[in-house]
C-alpha cells in the first residue's frame, strides 16, 4: 500500500504537469520576447533611426512642440512628452484620441506616437505603437506588447490579454513552489538536483536542464513571476492584497475608477501652468533633478510631471523616478510617487517594474533579464518535451497491458 508521502508526491507531480502544460507556451513566448525587449530602446533605435535621431543644435520649447502636434491634428491630444532630450535625439510625443463631441466616443486616429526634430520642429515619423505588425516600425513594439498581453484585443473594454497573462503568472507562482518540492525527492541525494549530466545528453540532459536549471534559478524566476502578477493585475489583485497588509500612500490612479469617454472633459489648466506648479513643489521638496517629462491621463483628469535627467525616463537604476500629480480641473495637488519613500507596501509596489526589467541594478540587471528570458524559454520547452516523451511511452505500453 502506498504511503501518504508517496501519494502526496504523486498529487504534486500531477499538479506540476497541469500547471506546466497550461503555462508552458505562454511562458515560452514571454521568456523569448523578454530576452529581446530588455534592449527595446536600443534595438528600436537601430531599426527606426528617424524616430530616435535628429540633428544637433538649439532645441525648441518642448511645450511648444506638444502644442504643434495638437494643432496639426485636432483629433489628437498629447498624453506624454519629454521636457528635454539629449543632443542628437528626436522628441517622441505620445498622443491619445480626443472624444468626439458628436458621438461621445474617441476619434479614430491611426497613430499614437510622433517623432519631431527638436531643432526645426519638423515631423520625422509616426506610428501606432503596439500595432499587430512585423514591419520595421512596429517590430519591437509588437514584441513588447506580445510579452505582457499576447496582443489579445480588449473584450468589453477590459484588457483581456493583460488579465490572461496575469492569471498565467499566478499559476507560475504556485507552480514554482510545487516544482521546488518535486526537485528534492530525497534529502540524501540533494546534490543531484543541482547537477547537469552534460556527457549523457539525450533524455538525461533534457531532464537536468528542466529540473536543475529551475533549481539554480528558482529565486530569480519566482521574483519574475511575482512581479508579473504585480504589473498585470496591479489594481485587481496586488493593491488590495498589499493594502490589507500595509497602508499605501494615496495616488490618483489606484484609489479612483477611470472615467468613461463621455465623462472626460478638457483640462482647465494649461501644461505650462502645471509645469510651474510642479517645479515649485519640487524646489520645496529639495529635489535637484530637472523636470523630465509631462503626462496627461484623460481617464483620470490628472497631469503628471516626472523629474529626471534627459534620456533617463526609464531610470538607470534603483526604484525609478519621482512624479508629482495635479488635477487638470484646477491644478490642485493630486498626489506624488516618490521612489524610496512611504510604507513597506509603497516600497513593494515601487520595486515591481525595476525588479521585473532588471533596471533596479542598471545594465547588469538588463543582461540578467536577457539570460533569464532565454532560460524561461528553455525550461518551458524542456517541460513540454519531457511530458510528450512520457505520454508517448505510456501509449506504447497500453497494447502490452491489454495482452
Amino acid at each position: 500500500m502506498p504511503s501518504a508521502s508517496n501519494a502526496f508526491r504523486r498529487w504534486l507531480v500531477l499538479l506540476h504537469r497541469w500547471f506546466g502544460l497550461f503555462t508552458a507556451v505562454f511562458l515560452f513566448i514571454a521568456g523569448a520576447t523578454g530576452a529581446v525587449i530588455s534592449w527595446d530602446h536600443e534595438l528600436d533605435s537601430a531599426l527606426n533611426p528617424a524616430l530616435y535621431h535628429a540633428e544637433q543644435g538649439p532645441h525648441r520649447s518642448m511645450l511648444a512642440l506638444a502644442d504643434t502636434v495638437e494643432a496639426a491634428d485636432p483629433r489628437a491630444q498629447v498624453s506624454y512628452f519629454p521636457l528635454a532630450v539629449p543632443q542628437g535625439e528626436a522628441v517622441q510625443i505620445w498622443v491619445e484620441p480626443r472624444v468626439d463631441p458628436a458621438t461621445g466616443k474617441p476619434f479614430e486616429i491611426a497613430y499614437n506616437q510622433v517623432a519631431l526634430n527638436p531643432v526645426t520642429g519638423a515631423e520625422q515619423g509616426r506610428r501606432l505603437w503596439g500595432d499587430v505588425s512585423l514591419t520595421r516600425e512596429n517590430f519591437l513594439p509588437f514584441l513588447y506588447k506580445l510579452h505582457y498581453s499576447l496582443e489579445l484585443p480588449p473584450v468589453g473594454g477590459i484588457d483581456a490579454g493583460s488579465l490572461f497573462m496575469g492569471i498565467v503568472a499566478i499559476v507560475w507562482v504556485l507552480d514554482a513552489f510545487v516544482s521546488l518540492v518535486l526537485s528534492f525527492p530525497h534529502p540524501r541525494s540533494w546534490r543531484k538536483s543541482f547537477a547537469f549530466r552534460w556527457r549523457r545528453g539525450g533524455h538525461a540532459l533534457t531532464f537536468d536542464l528542466h529540473r536543475s536549471g529551475g533549481v539554480w534559478l528558482w529565486l530569480l524566476l519566482l521574483t519574475l513571476a511575482v512581479t508579473a502578477v504585480s504589473m498585470n493585475l496591479r489594481s485587481q489583485v496586488v493593491v488590495p492584497l498589499v493594502s490589507a497588509l500595509s497602508p499605501l500612500t494615496p495616488n490618483p490612479f489606484d484609489a479612483a475608477s477611470p472615467l468613461e469617454p463621455e465623462q472626460q472633459i478638457a483640462p482647465a489648466v494649461s501644461r505650462a501652468r502645471v509645469l510651474e506648479l510642479a517645479q515649485a513643489e519640487a524646489a520645496r521638496r529639495g529635489w535637484s533633478a530637472p523636470a523630465g517629462a509631462l503626462s496627461y491621463e484623460p481617464e483620470y483628469g490628472v497631469y503628471g510631471v516626472g523629474f529626471f535627467e534627459p534620456g533617463n525616463d526609464h531610470g538607470d537604476g534603483g526604484l525609478g523616478n519621482p512624479w508629482l500629480y495635479f488635477h487638470a480641473g484646477d491644478g490642485s495637488p493630486a498626489g506624488a510617487d516618490v521612489p524610496g519613500t512611504g510604507s513597506a507596501g509603497d516600497l513593494f509596489l515601487q520595486a515591481q517594474f525595476p525588479l521585473h526589467s532588471g533596471r533596479i541594478i542598471g545594465t547588469t540587471g538588463r543582461v540578467l533579464m536577457t539570460v533569464l528570458g532565454i532560460a524561461i524559454a528553455v525550461l518551458s520547452l524542456t517541460g513540454i518535451v519531457l511530458w510528450w516523451r512520457k505520454r508517448s511511452a505510456r501509449h506504447r505500453m497500453r497494447p502490452l497491458r491489454v495482452r
